[in-house]
């Protein structure tokens, strides 16, 4: 049961940092915004939008790839210090 949990959650971390990526093309919701939020637009790319006008808006990739390996560190981190090997 612990499995499925904590593959359910890594699936929905993944499931997330495809939507903030610049490769989500898909239209699930509305163009008025996922609950009516309209900073979550249905076409994803959330980091290229965040840093469109800046000086980091050439490295949006770079900055996605370092974001999303750190989420993935800290996610597996909780998972080895919440599940401990057996002696």
């Amino acid at each position: 049961m612990k499995r499925i949990v904590w593959l359910s959650v890594a699936a929905l971390i993944a499931a997330i940092l495809f939507y903030v990526s610049r490769f989500w093309s898909f239209s699930l919701w509305p163009r008025s915004g996922l609950f009516g939020i309209e900073e979550l637009r249905p076409q994803g790319g959330l980091v290229g939008q965040w840093l469109r006008g800046t000086d980091f808006a050439p490295f949006e990739l770079l900055i996605w790839a370092v974001g999303a390996f750190l989420v993935l560190t800290v996610l597996q981190k909780l998972y080895d210090r919440l599940n401990p090997p057996p002696e």
